[in-house]
């Protein structure tokens, strides 16, 4: 016998409590320049008591082949990531309608 699930009330392999979690995040992806003018994609706006962001951070890394790290609810990539990153958070259980994507304005505010 499973055993049932404290959030949703499901039993444990019908829990949505994860897929609930993971839609209703609103998520922001911008570019920052740190020093020296490298570039970091940062991923914020993920709930860290919902989501894993270790474990997302991780699968990320893995899957745009990059640096990079996750705390404190944010995820710093290295590089510039925008393109990619909403369609990997979309493979991920993520909703495309609450992923913000601000472009990038490259180094000292010009416009690419």
């Amino acid at each position: 016998m499973s055993t049932i699930c404290t959030t949703c009330g499901l039993p444990e392999d019908l829990c949505v409590c994860d897929q609930i979690a993971r839609e209703s995040q609103r998520i922001t992806v911008s570019v920052e320049r740190k020093k020296f003018g490298k570039a970091y994609t940062v991923i914020s706006g993920i709930n860290e008591h919902e989501v894993d962001i270790k474990d997302l951070a991780k699968k990320l890394k893995n899957k745009l082949a990059c640096g990079g790290t996750g705390k404190d609810g944010v995820i710093a990539l290295q590089g510039v990531h925008l393109r990619n990153v909403k369609e990997e958070l979309v493979a991920l259980g993520f909703s495309p309608d609450t992923i913000d994507v601000k472009p990038d304005n490259g180094p000292r505010g010009f416009r690419r």
